[in-house]
């Protein structure tokens, strides 16, 4: 079958997918239902942008909810940002961490009550996206922890994102009882609309640019770019670790043939510690994951 078939064949059967037409003719509309992000973190950025900010001000802010205030204590105590002496309030932990980076840490802590879904195949569509994006995110923290010149609360935020496209796909099924007609009718959607709409909730979210970047190519394992390391190269090599015990490893490109990789080892990341980093880290990749959950 040449090229062209392969090409006519995929359109007819989109054609066919009305899971699909709805969402393309939606978002082409703008009126695709995008996730919000929770009111505290539109708070917390206000006050963080304000030049009278404040790391009590904040606090005050942060403390209206109790278990974002101990998950952000706990972070303050980790691994990726433990000093010598023990956290045990929130301006202190604020203190530690930085307000920018308090930002994307509280972001990122808000963001699994976007993964929801009332229908029980969705339902578990949904739980199986989180926990994907959770483990992406929780690697890519520590590779940044371990990579000079990388943030681990940025890093994780773009980790958590990088699929962030395929929920109001999922959210439209959920409400729309019987439009999934064969099981190839959600992977073919999400295969083709997933980056246009993730860029749309970056936009939506005032997100900075270079989290577009991660939209675009989160699995474009041979994106080339710069010679420095960003964030989308962490993001890459996350992922490509995330799958290992999970996928035929036959299917997966070698991590140390990757630009991305390269390009992360000649910004000192350690290449036997990055290989083995399910290994070495485990514990700490754990530690992140229950914070997030």
């Amino acid at each position: 079958m040449t090229e062209s078939d392969n090409k006519s064949k995929a359109t007819a059967s989109l054609a066919k997918n009305r899971l699909y037409l709805d969402c393309y003719e939606f978002m082409l509309s703008d009126m695709l239902a995008l996730p919000t992000i929770p009111d505290v973190c539109y708070k917390i950025r206000r006050a963080i942008n304000d030049d009278n900010a404040n790391n009590s001000k904040i606090g005050r802010i942060v403390q209206i909810d109790p278990s974002m205030t101990a998950r952000l204590i706990q972070i303050s105590n980790s691994p990726l940002y433990r000093g010598r002496r023990k956290i045990e309030s929130c301006p202190e932990a604020l203190t530690r961490i930085g307000l920018k980076a308090a930002q994307d840490i509280i972001t990122a802590f808000s963001m699994k009550a976007i993964f929801k879904a009332t229908s029980p195949i969705i339902r578990e569509k949904m739980k199986q996206l989180w926990e994907h994006s959770n483990y992406v995110a929780s690697i890519s923290a520590v590779l940044a922890h371990k990579t000079p010149g990388f943030d681990p609360d940025r890093a994780m935020l773009a980790g958590l994102i990088h699929d962030i496209g395929i929920v109001p796909i999922l959210t439209y099924a959920d409400k729309q009882p019987g439009i999934l007609e064969n099981p190839k009718d959600l992977a073919e959607t999400v295969k083709e609309l997933r980056t246009e709409i993730g860029v749309q909730i970056i936009h939506k979210w005032d997100f900075p640019d270079d989290f577009k970047d991660v939209i675009i190519n989160a699995e474009n394992w041979h994106k080339e770019g710069g010679e420095n390391p960003d964030y989308t190269d962490i993001v890459i090599i996350a992922q490509l670790l995330s799958f290992v015990g999970k996928v035929d490893i036959k299917k997966l490109p070698k991590i140390d043939d990757l630009p991305a990789f390269k390009k992360l080892v000649a910004g000192r990341l350690d290449a036997d510690k990055s290989l083995n980093i399910l290994d070495e880290a485990k514990d700490d990749i754990e530690h992140i994951r229950k914070l997030l959950s």
